[in-house]
């Protein structure tokens, strides 16, 4: 190979490198500075290619998408200055991609750990005037939402936003949750006791009202019956006052016949009178009168 070749083939390579080192391209999930000489010079590029001169400008690329903060659980007192143990994270994204490259030297890492400082002091804030059922039931989306407004305030110097600061669980020490759950455990044995002891109270009422209602249906049934039955027996000495009155005699016999009945019922049955006694006047006579010897 001679030497113009080798040099065409040299000036080639030459230019292939600075064109190479000339364009850039940004991706839209990107956001892009652009330096002269380590000085700041732009920073709002679209998406797709671009240039820069070689050796005076060079770039540097930042996430421009949402990213997330998880922070390890951390303890934290409440009003009553009980321990909590809340575990969080936050969603954050970079606003001002020169500020956040000159606060945080376009280090993530030093960007997570002031911003993880100012998410810790704004829980400490918000648990530190709130009681533990305040905490945990009645205002945790209220303590989320301060947070983020309040860190918001703060972190517009870091070149960052904010998107969202979300509470996962808050638990209690596990001396803590063992004296706690006792706790609990005792409310519901008291709450327990008492509903049975209601329920004992209420069954006692229930059988009680039962008894008299039993006492009061019986005494009123045998009052009806006893009423009844002197009714019937009043019709019943009625009726045979007035069929003696019409015909004393056919009553008489038809006693005695009833009596007749009832007394030879069996033949295994003995009577030992007199036959002269009233008890036999009619098997004699007819009409009821003692035959003369």
């Amino acid at each position: 190979m001679g030497p113009a070749k080798i040099l065409g083939l040299i000036v080639v390579v030459a230019v292939l490198l600075i064109g190479s080192n000339s364009i850039f391209t940004v991706d839209e999930r990107e956001k892009v500075i652009l330096f002269k000489f380590g000085e700041i010079i732009k920073d709002d590029f679209e998406p797709g290619i671009h240039f820069k001169v070689p050796v005076v400008n060079n770039i540097q690329k930042f996430d421009k998408r949402i990213l997330t903060l998880d922070s390890e659980p951390e303890f934290y007192l409440t009003l009553e200055k009980k321990n909590v143990i809340v575990d969080s994270f936050v969603k954050w994204r970079i606003k001002d991609v020169s500020r956040y490259f000159t606060a945080n030297a376009g280090d993530e890492i030093v960007a997570l750990n002031k911003l993880s400082q100012i998410i810790k002091k704004g829980l400490r804030d918000e648990f530190g005037k709130r009681t533990i059922q305040e905490a945990i039931s009645g205002e945790r989306d209220q303590i989320m939402e301060t947070l983020r407004v309040a860190a918001n305030k703060q972190v517009g110097e870091l070149g960052i936003e904010v998107v969202d600061v979300r509470i996962k669980r808050i638990d209690f020490p596990d001396k803590i949750s063992q004296s706690v759950y006792e706790r609990m455990n005792a409310e519901r044995k008291r709450i327990a006791n008492e509903t049975r002891s209601k329920g004992a109270e209420a069954a006692e009422r229930i059988q009680a009202d039962a008894d008299r209602q039993k006492t009061v249906l019986l005494a009123e049934a045998y009052r009806d019956s006893e009423q009844l039955r002197g009714e019937g027996d009043s019709k019943a000495a009625d009726t045979y006052a007035k069929a003696y009155k019409k015909n004393p005699e056919f009553y008489s016999l038809y006693r005695s016949l009833n009596a007749y009945t009832t007394s030879f019922s069996s033949k295994s049955d003995i009577l030992v009178v007199k036959p002269d006694t009233d008890f036999f006047k009619y098997f004699s006579n007819s009409k009821g009168k003692k035959s003369k010897k």
